[in-house]
């Protein structure tokens, strides 16, 4: 994929202004990723890791015993999944929810916090949180774009970045489409060094942004 890339860009003679030493080596480092992948996943990954890349990508063939490492290996997933799908359009209201409040779900005031909001108030809830973290996500970029220095600028897209990747990874991770980690949802799970932590990012970028204008006195 590299190599057609690299081709398409001389072929056409596109701006591509990267000298051709970085493309090289761009290549060369994706050779070796590709090669590296099999040997990583059999000798260096532990056999917990394997369990779960192995179900993210869904390698086993056969539907049963797909369908028994969910239900074991994947455990976690598979409960957030089912209490996601029970909440239907509007959810079951606010603290019915029974698998979240029967306790099915593990760390669901934490890592799988939008497993309670998928339940209790449905697609319509989920819609409503995805839509304000987007907003939120673009205001920060619009701030981010505003800024008069370089320092101010990285840092606000910094805090773009923190906020997005822990967005998605927590989300993906709830609904089965990115294997489990740790990761907490920003502004939503259980925590008082996550708030405080997310706060505080927010709080640095809002003072810089304020101080735009009077930034070279």
């Amino acid at each position: 994929l590299s190599l057609i890339i690299i081709l398409f860009f001389v072929l056409k003679k596109a701006s591509f202004k990267a000298p051709i030493a970085s493309i090289v080596l761009v290549f060369v480092a994706s050779i070796l990723f590709s090669l590296s992948v099999n040997f990583v996943f059999n000798n260096v990954f532990e056999q917990r890791h394997r369990d779960r890349f192995s179900l993210w990508l869904r390698l086993e063939k056969d539907p049963n015993k797909l369908e028994e490492i969910r239900k074991t290996i994947g455990y976690n997933t598979y409960q957030s999944e089912k209490a996601i799908e029970s909440g239907g359009f509007f959810g079951k209201g606010f603290l019915e929810g029974t698998r979240t409040k029967g306790d099915f779900v593990p760390e669901q005031h934490s890592d799988y916090i939008f497993t309670t909001v998928g339940e209790e108030w449905g697609f319509v809830g989920t819609t409503t949180v995805v839509i304000l973290f987007t907003l939120l996500l673009l205001r920060l970029v619009y701030i981010a774009e505003r800024q008069k220095n370089d320092f101010s600028r990285m840092y606000a897209y910094g805090v773009i970045s923190i906020l997005l990747v822990h967005y998605f990874i927590n989300v993906g991770m709830v609904i089965g489409i990115l294997p489990t980690i740790g990761i907490p949802l920003p502004f939503f799970s259980y925590g008082g060094s996550s708030l405080l932590g997310f706060t505080a990012l927010l709080f640095i970028c809002l003072k810089l942004d304020a101080n735009r204008l009077n930034e070279w006195g």
